[in-house]
């Protein structure tokens, strides 16, 4: 899938394990910085794959999340096992959350977590099967470096 990866790691998540959340996402911007990716990329980078963590830690029993750096750009693949979404398009609408009252007393489950991946990413693609699990591609561009 990613033949032309000049980089390609893998990470796995597993779901419910809140005292883990957000690790991956802080290597993440790790790598990247001592890659040498400008910050407001590694940022984009780093909001986008934070949301996409917490949304497997707190809906799906696992995942597997790629990160590949080629000279075009930063994809993040995430495959998790876990209920699916019933409904993407609802799912993308700000504010709309699944989450359980559990979730939402720990600070989480706002319903903004698809939304912050699309607006802090260049592409994404999101397919899901009920009761199977969801694929996320997320894609920063590297040719066009944001001014800040």
């Amino acid at each position: 899938m990613h033949a032309e990866a000049e980089l390609s790691l893998n990470f796995e998540i597993k779901g419910k394990n809140f005292s883990q959340a957000g690790t991956i996402s802080t290597k993440i911007k790790e790598i990247l910085q001592e890659l040498g990716i400008p910050m407001s990329i590694i940022r984009r980078t780093a909001i986008a794959a934070y949301e996409a963590e917490m949304n497997v830690v707190m809906y799906a029993d696992r995942a597997n999340l790629t990160l590949c750096l080629t000279p075009a750009g930063i994809t993040i693949s995430i495959n998790d096992k876990g209920p699916g979404i019933e409904d993407i398009k609802q799912a993308m609408e700000e504010g709309f959350s699944t989450a359980t009252d559990e979730i939402r007393e720990m600070g989480f489950g706002a319903g903004m977590g698809l939304p912050n991946i699309k607006k802090n990413s260049d592409k994404m693609k999101i397919s899901s099967i009920p009761g199977k699990g969801t694929s996320l591609d997320i894609f920063f561009s590297l040719s066009k470096v944001s001014e800040q």
